[in-house]
Order: structure tokens, then sequence, then C-alpha cells
């Protein structure tokens, strides 16, 4: 009898230590697929703002790479015409220089009325230094301050602008491959926490979560000091 009361008592207190226990582990589980299940919910919203926002910065790129190229074309035609106009007015000048030798008064008035308005001054401004007569006198109009060619000037220009405007380019690219590599970080963190929920132990998961927490941390500190479009 007394063995029956003791066997009894026994197993009374193995179901009340297991009643214990049971719900201890049990809250601690439901904890952790709580935590998993928040960090799911930011971090899948993080990857899509992540990915969102690296395929805006590549269109931004390649935007301004066409912008750049266009200015550049432009600029190749100025270049162009304005490398013809001066190569026009020295050949002009040339032979302006042979008809002065010459004494012909009429040709060289000829050759002057075919200077570019831009030459004529720049010559204008040469004849008064006395060239003939001058040794230090500038070689022709073309060395002269007052010289201006607009086509160069402004292909000039536009090179700059399409230079800048390629590097603002390189610099989107570069912005839309750290946003590439953070959705990358982020989808890790989908992974583990995927990988997480295979776990039966408890110690196990948290590991994991600590590891997804810590990418999750990074990956939203990234997002936040990165620029937007």
């Amino acid at each position: 009898m007394p063995e029956d009361l003791n066997a009894e008592m026994a197993g009374t207190l193995s179901e009340s230590s297991e009643a214990v226990v049971h719900p201890s582990r049990s809250s601690r589980d439901g904890a952790i697929e709580l935590l998993e299940a928040v960090f799911l919910a930011i971090v899948a919203i993080a990857t899509a703002w992540s990915g969102y926002q690296a395929a805006r910065w590549d269109g931004h790129s390649a935007e301004l790479y066409a912008e750049a190229s266009t200015i550049r074309i432009r600029a190749d035609q100025l270049l162009t015409l304005g490398g013809q106009q001066r190569l026009l007015d020295v050949s002009t000048f040339n032979t302006w220089i042979e008809a002065e030798s010459q004494g012909n008064e009429e040709l060289t008035a000829l050759y002057e009325r075919r200077y570019s308005p831009e030459f004529k001054i720049a010559f204008d401004a040469w004849i008064a230094t006395d060239p003939l007569e001058n040794e230090n006198a500038p070689p022709g109009p073309s060395f002269m301050p007052e010289y201006v060619n607009p086509e160069l000037e402004r292909g000039a220009e536009l090179n700059t602008e399409a230079n800048d405007i390629f590097d603002e380019g390189t610099r989107a690219q570069t912005q839309a491959h750290e946003y590439v590599f953070t959705t990358v970080v982020l989808a890790t963190v989908l992974f583990l926490l995927a990988l997480s929920q295979r776990f039966r132990l408890s110690h196990a998961r948290i590991a994991v979560l600590v590891i997804a927490g810590s990418l999750t941390l990074f990956g939203l500190i990234t997002i936040i000091r990165f620029p937007r479009l």
C-alpha cells in the first residue's frame, strides 16, 4: 500500500513538473516566433525598398549617361564647326598676306570682307600693332586676345558639362550598386529567418536571430544613410 501511494505521488509530481516546464518552454518559443515575425515584416519591407531604390538609381544613371552622350555629340559638332571656321579664317589670312606683299589692295580688301566677324575684330587689333614693322607683334590675328571663336568656346563648355553629367551618372551607378549590396544583405536575413524556423532547439534559433538582427540593423542604418530618389 505505501508503495502504491509513493508511486502515485511520484506520478503526480512528475506531471506537475512537466506542466510547469512545458508552459515555460511554450512561452519562450512563442516569444521567438513573435520576434521572427517582426523581423520578417521589417526585413521584407526594407528589402523591397532597397531593391526599388536600386532600380531607380540604375535608371537615373542610364538617363544621365544618355544626356551626357547627347551633349557630347553637340559639343563635337560645335568644335568641328569652330575648327573649320578657324581654318577658313587662317587660310584667308594667309592669302591676305600674299596679296598684301604684292600690294594688291583690291584683293586684300576682298579677303578682309571674307573674315568671320570675330576674326575681323582680332585682325583690326593685330593691324593696330603695326605687325609689318613691329617684330614683337603677334604672328597673326588668331594669336590676339581679341580673337574669339564662339563655336570652339561653346563646344568646350558643352564638353565640360557632358563630363560633369557623366560623372554624376557614374556616382548614381555606384549608388545603385550599394543599394543592390544592401538588398543582398537583407535577402540573407530572410534566408536566416526561414532557416531558424527549422531548428527545434531554442538556443539555436536565438543564435540565428542574433545574427539576423545584426544584419538587419546594418541594412536599416545603411538604407537610412543612403540618398533616395
